[in-house]
């Protein structure tokens, strides 16, 4: 309960920054006169990425698993679903557990895999603002964005690497382990060789080089959403500024806030758009509620009706715990 309330506070925070000095007049008047026809081409080709990521997972998982893209589809969407109606990423432990229950993997492993996904949009986002940049001048506040994801997903990725392809790393840790009682030490152990196993793609070149390739064209696929919503609401964006808003907004979601990441998407589109491009407050504000609206609902129903035909239980899911899932 204590991190939903502190999650509520942070997107309040965003909200009321987003809010401030708005005509809102304006901005109801941009979202009647908007053409919502966009957003059906837009949702389609969001769903073209899902299915693209889904393609990376079954590559990262090889070491783990081998399942198809198309099983992980649904796996996939639960998981964002997931991500859209509870606090702080939980939809990434939801998506392990799915796995797990449907194909007998360890959620240890399958986190694993997880985080090396979330290293390369990081980079992929950090790449995104880079390419910009070559286009348009980055203002003080993207910059020091670019810089913070700089200092965070280079660094992961490179002890991540390392780690990953050092033949003594399980060894040292084992070593550690020894430093804890007993009952704890096979457990910590085995949680360790599967989030080992979980980073193997990380050893071979040319599965990790696939992923990166993959982990692009789903976020241009994103990117080309919110490109084409902006024309419904006459923002004949660059393609400078569509990368832009795609890789602050995501950035932004990384902040720890409510479900669904209300407010901080929000700021994050109106720091790429009007803080850069000087395009009018009220209809960028508009442009960015119909944009999280049409990435936030369609995935939401799509994954609850996933979840449903997967018979997977809330409650069961509550009582998991990050460990090797049974037989694996």
């Amino acid at each position: 309960m204590p991190r939903v309330v502190i999650g509520v506070l942070i997107s309040l925070v965003f909200l009321y920054l987003a809010l401030r000095g708005q005509d809102f007049a304006a901005l109801l008047a941009a979202l009647r006169g908007a053409n919502y026809w966009w957003v059906i081409p837009a949702i389609l080709v969001y769903f073209v990425g899902v299915a693209i990521r889904a393609m990376r997972w079954s590559v990262l998982l090889r070491p783990v698993c081998r399942v198809s893209w198309r099983d992980l589809f649904s796996i996939v969407t639960i998981g964002y679903m997931a991500n859209n109606i509870l606090p702080f990423r939980t939809g990434e432990v939801v998506r392990a557990y799915a796995l797990s229950q449907r194909f007998q993997t360890s959620k240890t492993a399958t986190l694993a895999t997880i985080i090396i996904e979330r290293l390369l949009d990081g980079l992929t986002m950090l790449a995104f603002i880079l390419v910009a940049s070559l286009a348009v001048a980055l203002n003080s506040e993207l910059r020091h964005v670019a810089v913070l994801a700089a200092g965070i997903f280079v660094p992961a990725l490179a002890v991540a690497l390392v780690a990953a392809r050092s033949g003594r790393t399980v060894e040292h840790l084992e070593r550690v382990s020894l430093l804890l009682p007993r009952r704890f030490r096979s457990r910590v152990d085995r949680v360790v060789r599967a989030g080992f196993d979980g980073i193997a793609a990380l050893r071979h070149g040319p599965t990790l080089r696939t992923a990166a390739v993959l982990s692009v064209v789903a976020w241009l696929a994103e990117a080309a959403m919110y490109g084409l919503i902006a024309y419904g609401f006459g923002l004949d964006l660059a393609a400078a500024h569509v990368l832009l808003a795609t890789a602050v907004a995501n950035l932004a979601t990384l902040i720890p806030s409510s479900p669904g990441y209300v407010g901080p998407f929000e700021a994050g589109i109106l720091l790429a758009l009007s803080g850069l491009a000087g395009l009018p407050r009220a209809i960028v504000l508009s442009y960015a509620i119909v944009l999280h609206a049409a990435l936030y609902l369609p995935i939401t129903l799509i994954g609850l009706v996933f979840w449903w035909q997967h018979q997977l239980s809330w409650s069961i899911m509550r009582r998991t715990q990050i460990e090797e899932a049974p037989g694996s």
